[in-house]
């Protein structure tokens, strides 16, 4: 008997498009996907429950379902797109609570993979030049997505003491990138004229969106314990990825892109928050070593090859040089 798969945020594409890969994996028996909406788009053999995390009933399903491993990745990055800053964080960290709760209750789950972010190290001048796994943030997050998730490791931290029978497994992914991606970072590198933080060029690690897929589920069949950075291989600057992209920038002081993140925020043209200002500011690398020894994991697409498949769907035709530093 192969195993059974609980999914949460099936509802978004990233959430659904992971649950039907699952689904064809021929050690996996069955997916089961959970979230308050159906999912848009095909979901294949995967079976689709409508519950709110939120609501103690998750433990209902899980026990009904005989599930065995929890795939949690409905954490929301972005206000927008739950309806507010309030309503955003309750997703977050209230949904999260409860489904670890669920989590410890159970006697059939035996693996929790959680979809982190290495957002969690945060951005600031006083960073190292990589961040291992037993780092923290240099300066800990006040607001946002950045502090949900810090919020949400030290939960699963938390459970994994309580319940060391469960083996859990954290993926710190950098920002995801790739043709068919919609975040606060791609719809940056979207606008039309790209604006930077004058005097700065950071460092960006990038994971294309393919190599999610594979290493979350590489998480859920190898049950392999631990939290793990992953990312493509290498770095680019900010100013190369601009160049890349093809597009005319502007380089302008930190508080006039603040006040533009801000305008385009309420104009709902981009969820521009504080932390991706800090990340475009300072950059973040992250070091992938235990990705390599201890996950096994080996990501397809390096940074710079990730941002060349992104590129490819915003320009007709390969763009020149999208290999080269």
């Amino acid at each position: 008997m192969g195993r059974v798969v609980l999914v949460t945020g099936i509802s978004r594409d990233i959430g659904r498009r992971f649950a039907r890969a699952a689904a064809g994996d021929p050690s996996i028996e069955r997916v089961i996907g959970v979230d308050v909406v159906p999912p848009r788009g095909d979901i294949g053999d995967v079976s689709f429950v409508r519950a709110d995390i939120r609501n103690p009933v998750i433990a209902k399903v899980l026990a009904k379902e005989d599930v065995d491993t929890v795939v949690h990745m409905s954490v929301i990055a972005t206000p927008g797109s739950a309806g507010g800053r309030g309503t955003m964080k309750e997703l977050n960290v209230i949904g999260s609570m409860q489904l670890l709760a669920a989590c410890q209750k159970s006697s059939t789950v035996e693996r929790l993979v959680v979809k982190s972010t290495t957002t969690v190290y945060g951005s600031s001048p006083r960073d190292p030049a990589m961040f291992s796994e037993d780092m923290g943030p240099k300066r800990l997050p006040s607001s946002g997505y950045a502090k949900d998730v810090y919020e949400i490791e030290g939960y699963v931290r938390g459970f994994a003491r309580r319940r060391p029978d469960v083996r859990v497994t954290m993926i710190r992914a950098a920002n995801v990138i790739g043709p068919l991606v919609s975040s606060p970072l791609t719809n940056y590198f979207r606008l039309p004229v790209v604006p930077r933080v004058l005097g700065f060029d950071p460092r960006l690690q990038f994971l294309h969106e393919d190599d999610l897929l594979r290493v979350l589920r590489h998480a859920v069949t190898s049950g392999t314990p631990g939290t793990f950075n992953v990312a493509g291989d290498g770095v680019l600057t900010l100013s190369q990825a601009v160049r890349r992209l093809g597009k005319p920038s502007v380089a302008m002081p930190r508080f006039a892109v603040s006040r533009l993140g801000a305008a385009m925020r309420q104009a709902r043209v981009s969820d521009f928050s504080p932390e991706q200002l800090g990340f475009l500011t300072y950059g973040r690398g992250v070091d992938t070593t235990r990705m390599r020894s201890q996950l096994e994991f080996e990501p397809r697409f390096t940074t710079a090859e990730a941002f060349a498949d992104f590129c490819r769907e915003l320009v007709p035709g390969e763009l020149e040089g999208a290999g080269r530093a």
